[in-house]
């Protein structure tokens, strides 16, 4: 028997179709949103504060009621299935809000308690030791540090077991270090089966992490795609030409390749798209070279998604 290594799809295990959601203030906060978040992925929502991706969480959540369109998870609807579907919901929210003076195991058993799971102290204790709280089980949540108590939130919403994580925000305020630490903590629930969907201001988080990106903006999503062909499509290409000599102007005859002359006038910068099949920099060398130019040296770089990011938004606006 032949093995093969084409890919296997995953079925969705949130559907949402025609989401609306308008304040008693008339704010539209979300505009027709229609998303389907795979099972098993990790999906960065990107966008500016009050793009809907907060409304977006609470709405799939059971949080906040819609005011129109409809949410699948794990195949019921989550008004007429709430209990069900929010059993399989795990939620981090972005405020730090923990009982100060009680102890972590005791936070993270009740939480569990909540949804209805039997008392399980060696369940919490390998959750506890998957978080690296294993040390701190014992402590009063007042007396950790923020990152520490970032961390008790993601034990809370893990204690019921469920198949989807929404993380909102999950490294704000966290030091670099205990960021990328948290990633980690991110990639191994991933490796246990949980679905996690996290919102950032954090571009490289999301570049560092995630399978998909969505980008969303007033409401509605601009983009959902795989992060590596999404960089693809949307990302440009940049050739900078380094002078021996400094130039004040740019040529008139290289003109029409759009060229931009860096503020020193020591190097030229051509962007192009990798996907054309003449990408145009044979032309661009021979015609630097014909106009009496001497380069010293040549470099690419590709765009970074926080520039997809930023052009997506400012297109948007």
């Amino acid at each position: 028997m032949t093995e093969t290594n084409t890919p296997v799809a995953r079925e969705p295990i949130v559907r949402i179709r025609g989401l609306n959601k308008t304040y008693e203030n008339g704010h539209q906060a979300l505009k027709g949103v229609d998303l389907d978040i795979l099972n098993g992925e990790i999906l960065a929502l990107l966008g500016p504060n009050g793009a809907g991706k907060t409304t977006l969480i609470s709405i799939i959540c059971g949080l906040v009621n819609a005011t129109g369109g409809t949410v699948m998870v794990g195949g019921y609807d989550n008004v007429l299935e709430y209990r069900r579907t929010r059993s399989m919901i795990g939620l981090v929210p972005q405020e730090l809000a923990l009982g100060a003076f009680e102890v972590v195991e005791n936070t993270v058993a009740l939480s569990r308690g909540l949804f209805g799971k039997p008392k399980d102290a060696e369940f919490i204790k390998n959750l506890l030791a998957k978080l690296s709280l294993g040390d701190k089980a014992a402590s009063p949540v007042n007396r950790l540090s923020g990152g520490m108590k970032r961390r008790v939130l993601i034990a809370k919403a893990l204690s019921h077991e469920p198949r989807i994580l929404f993380l909102d925000e999950p490294t704000a305020g966290v030091d670099v270090e205990l960021r990328k630490d948290m990633w980690s903590v991110i990639d191994e629930l991933r490796a246990d089966g949980v679905t996690i969907i996290l919102t950032t201001h954090y571009i490289e988080e999301a570049e560092a992490i995630a399978d998909r990106v969505g980008v969303i903006n007033a409401g509605e999503i601009l983009v959902i795609e795989d992060k590596q062909v999404l960089m693809e499509k949307l990302g440009k290409k940049q050739l900078v030409i380094e002078l021996r000599n400094t130039i004040d102007t740019v040529p008139d005859s290289l003109a029409k390749h759009e060229l931009q002359l860096s503020a020193d006038g020591s190097s030229l910068t051509f962007t192009y798209d990798v996907r054309s099949e003449r990408t145009g920099i044979t032309t661009l060398l021979n015609d630097v070279q014909a106009a009496g130019l001497v380069l010293k040296d040549l470099s690419t770089s590709q765009s970074s998604l926080e520039d997809i990011f930023v052009n997506l938004v400012k297109a948007d606006a």
